[in-house]
C-alpha cells in the first residue's frame, strides 16, 4: 500500500504563510511527478503546483504563480508546497498526488493520478 499524508495545513490571516508536506510511505513506488490540488466547497477540485521528480522542474496555475513553491526532498520522500501571500481566495483542502508515469495528459489533469493524500485545510482569513 502507498499512503500520501499531508500536514501542515491551518488558520492563517491574509498575507501570511504556510508550508504543506506530504510524506509518501509504505511501498516503494516509481514518481514520475508529484503535484497538489486544492477543493474549495462547492467548487471542483483544482490543480495548483507540480514537480517532476526525477529533475525538479515545475509548474503551477496562474492563481499561484509568484507566491507558491512547490519543492521535494528525495531521501524523505517528501514534497512541499510553500505558501506566501496567502489571500483568502487561497482556502480550501489541499490535497498532494502522485503519478507513476509520464503520459500525454498534462500534469493539470487530475484525472491521471495514481495515488492521493487525504487533504488538510488551509483557512485564509482576511
Amino acid at each position: 500500500q502507498v499512503q500520501l499524508v499531508e500536514s501542515g495545513g491551518g488558520l492563517v490571516q491574509a498575507g501570511g504563510s504556510l508550508r504543506l508536506s506530504c510524506a509518501a510511505s509504505g511501498r516503494t513506488f516509481n514518481k514520475y511527478a508529484m503535484s497538489w490540488f486544492r477543493q474549495a466547497p462547492g467548487k471542483e477540485r483544482e490543480f495548483v503546483a507540480a514537480i517532476i521528480w526525477s529533475f525538479g522542474g515545475s509548474s503551477y496555475a496562474d492563481s499561484v504563480k509568484g507566491r507558491f513553491t512547490i519543492s521535494r526532498d528525495n531521501a524523505k520522500n517528501t514534497v512541499y508546497l510553500q505558501m506566501n501571500s496567502l489571500k483568502p481566495e487561497d482556502t480550501a483542502v489541499y490535497y498532494c498526488a502522485a503519478v507513476t508515469r509520464r503520459s500525454p495528459v498534462p500534469l493539470d489533469n487530475r484525472s491521471q493520478y495514481d495515488y492521493w493524500g487525504q487533504g488538510t485545510q488551509v483557512t485564509v482569513s482576511s
